[in-house]
């Protein structure tokens, strides 16, 4: 087997880019100096990577997606199409004596999709947001805040409807100690020393 990836001819990767093995760089994709790409990722048409983006393992970005920089993907990450992966809370082009501002005068806002989670299409995820482990975000959404693992979000601001297991389909409500119905697995919901819901974990695991 071929481990070396596969890029189209229209896509534009920098030489200062690393590729794992077996990915797959779709038509007019632009992956930026200093990306890193674990193994077996797919990239879509068009997707936008920025510079500096870490991607693990298994990552699926589909069409016309973009990618900003201080974004990181662990393993397994999902992201539908048209999806934006912002890093500026402040936006401006030009300073209050409108001089153009340049790439040092402002912060970047990190963000972190924790394994197996899923972003659905045309959603906005804000800098500085968390998504949680296999959580799931509905199509559309505007992501502000963390998102718990396991959990539903969806809306403009994205709130949490539910959960999901990490087979995709939504677990049974009105119970701390959860079971999902298709695959069987079984999971304990969580909080903290304040009692704000921390999401789920896994008990089969």
């Amino acid at each position: 087997m071929n481990d070396e990836p596969r890029i189209h001819p229209t896509a534009d990767v920098s030489p200062g880019a690393t590729l794992g093995p077996r990915v797959q760089v779709w038509h007019e994709v632009q992956v930026r100096e200093n990306a890193v790409l674990g193994a077996d990722c797919i990239l879509g048409k068009g997707v936008y990577v920025d510079f500096g983006v870490k991607i693990g393992d298994a990552v699926k970005i589909q069409n016309r997606a973009s990618v900003y920089h201080g974004a990181t993907l662990e393993d397994g990450v999902f992201i539908g199409p048209h999806v934006v992966l912002t890093n500026d809370m402040r936006p401006r082009a030009i300073t209050p004596d409108g001089v153009p501002k340049s790439d040092d005068d402002w912060i970047v806002g990190e963000t972190l999709v924790r394994y197996g989670a899923s972003i659905g299409a045309g959603s906005i995820i804000l800098p500085g947001v968390l998504i949680g482990r296999f959580a799931m975000v509905g199509a559309g959404s505007v992501v502000t805040k963390t998102v718990p693992d396991y959990s539903i979000v969806v809306g403009n601001p994205a709130r949490m409807v539910g959960y999901a297991c990490a087979c995709g389909e939504k677990l049974p409500s009105g119970d701390t100690l959860l079971k999902c119905h298709s695959c069987g697995r079984r999971y304990q919901e969580i909080h903290d020393d304040n009692g704000r819901n921390c999401g789920l974990v896994a008990i089969d695991d």
